[in-house]
Formats: C-alpha cells, structure tokens, sequence
C-alpha cells in the first residue's frame, strides 16, 4: 500500500477518534430525543464520508463497517439514550467510550468468568495459517474451476471477517476490556436462525435488534398483532443488512448498485422467516439431525452466496484487488523483517 493511502486512513481515524470524544461529551451535557440527535447529525454524515477518502479494499472496506455501519447505528441510538454507548451513572470512561464506539465489539459489563485466552490465541493462528494457504492456492486460480474458486472465497470471507474483528477487538482487549464473541463458529449452524442469529457476525445482531428488529416488531404488533409482527421484523432487519452491505460494496467498487447482495439478505430473511414458522407450526416433534441439518444450512448460505453476494464483487475485480493487497503486505512483512535481520546480523 503507498504512503499516501497510509497517511489518508490515519487521517481518517484521527478525525473519528476526535469525533468520538465530541460525541462523549454531548451525551453527557444534550438530553437524549432530538437535540442530541440534531448535534450527532454531523458525525453520522462525517463518518459518511470517511470512506471515500480511501481505495484500499481492505482500509477502505473495514473503515466503512466500522464507521458507516456499526459507529452510526450507535450514535443513532446514544441519540435516544440507548446502545452500547449509553451508561447509567456514573458515566463509562472516556476511552471506553471510543473502544464501545469505533471497535466492532460488545464490552461485557459484569464479566463473571476469564475468558480463554490461550485458546482464542490458537483459534487467531490457526485461522491464520489457514488464510495464508488459501492465498497460496489463489496462486492457481486459472487451473481451478470456478465453483471451486468461488466455494474458496466463501471460507476466506468467514476467516478473513474473523481476523478483522478479531484484530480490530485486540485495542479493548489490551485495557482489560472483555468483550463478547464476535463469532460463534457459524460452519456448525443447524438452521439459518441459528446462522443469522446465534453465529455469524453477532456485532450485527446484536445492533441491528435494538436499530431495526424491535422498533419494527413493535410497531407492526399495535398494527397487524404479534402474529405478523416477527416475520416483518425479521425481513426489515435483513433488508437493512442488506442496504448496508450495498453502501459498503459501493466504497470498495465505487460503482453503482446492482442489488444483489440486497436480494441475497432479503432472499435469507425470507427463508428465515419461513423456517421459524415451520419450527413454530411443528411444535419441535419434527427435527432434522445435526449430520443433515448443517452441512444443509451451510451449503445454502454458500450457494446464494455464489448466486448473488460475490458477482457484484468478482465483477468489479475487488477479488483481484484484495488478494493483491495481501501480497503487497507480504513484500512488506519480508522486506522488514530482512531489514531487521541486516541490524542485528553480526558484521565481518
């Protein structure tokens, strides 16, 4: 990656960092309702444009998750006085106000139990490892059939999503914060309930039900009753997934919308919904077997997925883009680690 592009993404975060702390303390001198809301407005389109500035796949990608997605949904709701970033007294510290509200985590408030931390270490190197084989076999991508390159990006969007979040946790972690999971292993999904909702990226989940899922819910249960009000909860949570993952193909490609990541989550929130009503119609007398049911789920998640999430990406060469990135990083990490090497290397 080139200087500039550096100096660009650090230029970005300082400028979020500083907005952060700006957000800190009018949360605490604004009422929550509209003046808050009003005096947040010009960080949300701030961190709007942020991204722009960037064309890195993976700088320019995962600032927009971060700040597009997940920091305004949190200021959305700190305007209401409620989210992560909302505290009763007395007020969470400053710096944990910036962690909770740029990092793709949940702080865990009264931890009871130490996490294991020897164990998520192994599961980061094992992951990985397991990256840098794939990158090795893009090597012969030519000689491989498309659906095997396109079932590879599946697994390298699930462990190249972990590593992020996971890298992107590590500032909290290093203040002693405890977060929860931000995945759940999703390759043992027995459902897409249990996919969407209980495995697959939770930082989501967890901000989409509080921004989209519940105020939807109880809306619609005073106007159509209970019945309807979870399915069309369900559907507007994973429309708003779906809009958002549009927003973020759009920094990366900077070409307009074709829509079909949108039907990809509109498509699964669709079956979703149609799986918790069979569930809820059989009473739980009719399961399915773990041994059929997850590789099931999986390979509907992957088979969409090569249907509708990747075309817009491969199309616009983002592929391309990010695997070449990982060798630029590559060059770098050798080129370094020579120059170490020469420094302490004894001279003749």
């Amino acid at each position: 990656m080139e200087n500039s592009e550096m100096k660009s993404f650090i230029n970005a975060w300082i400028s979020a960092i500083a907005s952060f702390c700006y957000c800190y303390f009018i949360s605490s001198s604004i009422p929550k309702g509209f003046f808050r809301l009003l005096s947040l407005l010009p960080v949300i389109f701030l961190f709007t444009t942020l991204p722009l500035s960037l064309s890195s796949f993976h700088l320019c990608g995962t600032t927009a998750f971060f700040l597009v997605w997940l920091a305004n949904f949190k200021l959305l709701l700190l305007s209401v006085g409620r989210g992560p970033l909302s505290s009763s007294p007395p007020p969470q510290p400053l710096l944990h106000f910036i962690c909770a509200a740029s990092l793709p985590i949940k702080i865990i408030q009264n931890p009871h139990l130490k996490s294991d931390k020897s164990g998520r270490k192994l599961a980061f190197l094992i992951k990985a490892l397991t990256l840098a084989a794939l990158l090795k076999i893009y090597q012969y991508r030519q000689l491989l059939h498309p659906n095997v390159v396109l079932a590879l990006y599946c697994c390298h969007v699930y462990i190249s999503a972990e590593l992020v979040l996971a890298l992107g946790a590590a500032p909290a972690r290093a203040i002693g914060l405890e977060i929860e999971p931000q995945f759940n292993e999703p390759y043992l999904a027995t459902s897409l309930q249990d996919f969407w909702g209980r495995r697959w990226n939770l930082m989501v989940s967890s901000i989409l039900r509080p921004t989209v899922y519940f105020p939807i819910r109880g809306l619609t249960a005073r106007r159509l009753g209970p019945t309807c009000a979870r399915p069309v909860a369900m559907l507007a949570a994973f429309a708003v997934s779906g809009l958002m993952h549009e927003v973020i193909y759009y920094y990366v490609t900077r070409v307009a919308p074709t829509w079909e990541v949108t039907w990809f989550f509109v498509l699964h929130g669709l079956c979703t919904a149609a799986e918790v009503a069979a569930k809820k119609a059989a009473g739980g007398r009719w399961r399915l077997p773990p041994a059929v049911s997850r590789p099931l789920t999986v390979g509907f998640v992957s088979v969409t997925g090569f249907w509708l999430f990747f075309p817009q990406l491969v199309r616009n060469h983002v592929d391309d883009r990010a695997i070449g990135e990982y060798s630029v990083l590559n060059e770098f990490v050798k080129e370094k680690t020579l120059q170490l090497l020469s420094l302490y290397s004894p001279k003749n």
